[in-house]
């Protein structure tokens, strides 16, 4: 029997009302849906706060109390293999512990997708948590058993989870979302991490716990999180779409589906969900007439990365992930945060002053970044993603530009601080934030754990070549090494331009097709 909802579209439609009042009646009643319940509220909490902020935190912390950490390091090595470490492999050796987080970053994504599909999309999210308490665990010791090793294998073991976690907890939470609120759900990781940073460099402060007698308690502090945040897991609601599409467990899923939705769902709304998750189980059969709910589902073809890879109807949409969440990183934002010091000091701040000035900016990016789900619910993905990038070209060669005479006019200075505030502003209205979640929009549930782990993969990959070379580059070229960056941001700019299809709103069997064509496709023609 049909609702009154789509009874009201036929009457319209037969009295010639058009399709635009009977679109808007529908999308009324999918907002009748789209409301924040108890447990939506709560997985966004617990895996925000208990694995998004626990990466950003790892990726924050490390820096300030480098010094003391590193006099450990060349203490310790003396002691145990009885060995001097010169200057130069000093600094070898610590870009080592830095950068083998990224490397386990880059593994971690690697796995997100078998993880997802064999563990399912809540026990990939207990697994993040896992690696965290033992990288922290890793941390606590390493200093009362003076080891080096022990510091290393903590940071590619936190690494591992950090690349589990961009991989995973974006889909997790958007396959848990109603239509209305996935934009609003899918930048919760962006802002975990994003928060987590700022969180990692106040606790590395001297004045907190980054001295030579408690930096082990800064770099292990995240697991107080980490514990307090799972403890509502074994109640948290596992993916409908996962259970549905990819476990065949239809009860499973339409009971989970009620229960995040809560006691005021209508029954038409799980009807349409249970369909729309029908066809994404068999999109060979989209057209053809579905029966009760009790149809049988026929078990989607495996999904791995291979398969994906060679599909060439998920060229684009596969380009467009990696594009993203690669030239994320290739942005720059790592890079800009790393030379804001020597340009608050350039602008008669001391040293200590400076490092607060940076601490300011990475709070700017967190402002910004608490605005993220406002932002996805009220704008266009492309307007936003198109915005970002075009004013992050342009305030990355602005401040090109400003370093390079900055000696020459005085006021420079304080425009490379307005230069690198505005940079920050506009990349966390949407290159910041749109990378995360917009796999899990592109993609069917079959292919997503793979083009999501293949979208970490991308970032964490280019976050590992900003970190190698960007000290050497900026020795090398000065003021010239934000080009690049520029360059990359122009790039993206172009590739959103013609082949980013608007996701807000809008079904995956609506957005698929618009990208199946590959470089062909013309996805702006409605």
């Amino acid at each position: 029997m049909d609702s009154p909802d789509h009874e009201e579209s036929r009457v319209l439609y037969s009295a010639g009302k058009g399709p635009e009042i009977v679109q808007n009646i529908n999308a009324n009643a999918r907002n009748k849906e789209t409301r924040w319940t108890f447990w939506l509220i709560t997985a966004g909490i617990s895996t925000t706060f208990g694995a998004a902020v626990p990466t950003g935190y790892n990726i924050g912390v490390i820096n300030a109390p480098a010094n003391v950490i590193k006099s450990w390091c060349n203490e310790t090595i003396y002691e145990t293999y009885g060995t001097v470490f010169s200057e130069g492999n000093l600094e070898t050796f610590w870009s080592a512990v830095v950068s083998i987080f990224l490397v386990g970053g880059v593994i971690g994504s690697l796995g997100g997708a078998w993880v997802a599909d064999k563990l399912g999309r809540k026990r990939s999210f207990l697994l993040c948590g896992f690696l965290l308490v033992a990288g922290g665990l890793c941390f606590q010791f390493t200093k009362a058993i003076g080891s080096v090793e022990l510091l290393m294998i903590g940071r590619i073991v936190v690494g591992l989870a950090a690349g589990l976690t961009t991989s995973t907890v974006p889909m997790y939470l958007t396959e848990l979302a109603p239509l209305g609120l996935r934009g609003a759900l899918g930048v919760l990781c962006s802002m975990g991490v994003t928060g987590g940073v700022v969180v990692g460099q106040v606790m590395s402060l001297e004045e907190v716990f980054g001295t030579e007698a408690h930096w082990q308690f800064a770099l292990s502090f995240y697991v107080l999180l980490v514990i307090a945040f799972f403890v509502p897991y074994h109640w948290l609601p596992e993916s409908p779409k996962y259970l549905f599409v990819i476990r065949r467990k239809q009860d499973e899923a339409v009971n989970e589906l009620k229960r995040i939705m809560g006691r005021k769902v209508r029954d038409e709304y799980i009807k349409q969900q249970v369909e729309a998750m029908r066809r994404e189980a068999s999109p060979d059969h989209q057209d053809a007439e579905c029966g009760d709910d009790s149809t049988v589902v026929e078990k989607p073809k495996e999904r791995t990365l291979i398969s994906v890879l060679r599909d060439p109807t998920l060229l684009l949409p596969l380009v467009l992930v990696c594009a993203l969440q690669g030239g994320q990183q290739l942005s720059g934002i790592n890079a800009v945060f790393f030379y804001s010091v020597s340009i608050f000091e350039s602008v008669g701040l001391s040293s200590t002053d400076a490092k607060f000035a940076n601490l300011g900016a990475g709070c700017l990016n967190l402002f910004v970044a608490f605005f993220s789900p406002v932002l996805m619910a009220k704008f266009n993905r492309r307007f936003l993603a198109l915005t970002s990038c075009s004013m992050c070209a342009l305030f990355l060669f602005a401040l090109t530009f400003v370093v390079y005479f900055i000696d020459d006019v005085e006021w420079f200075s304080y425009a490379c601080i307005v230069a690198i505030l505005l940079y920050i502003l506009f990349y966390q209205i949407g290159l910041g934030p749109i990378p995360y979640f917009i796999g899990s929009e592109l993609f069917e549930v079959g292919p997503r754990p793979a083009a999501m782990a293949m979208g970490s993969l991308a970032s964490w990959g280019c976050n590992f070549i900003v970190a190698m070379l960007f000290t050497t580059l900026q020795n090398a070229w000065g003021a010239f090494v934000f080009l690049p960056f520029t360059c990359t941001c122009v790039a993206l700019t172009v590739l959103l331009k013609f082949y980013l299809p608007e996701t807000r709103g809008k079904h995956i069997s609506q957005i698929a097709p618009l990208v199946a064509s590959g470089f062909r496709s013309k996805p702006l023609v409605p």
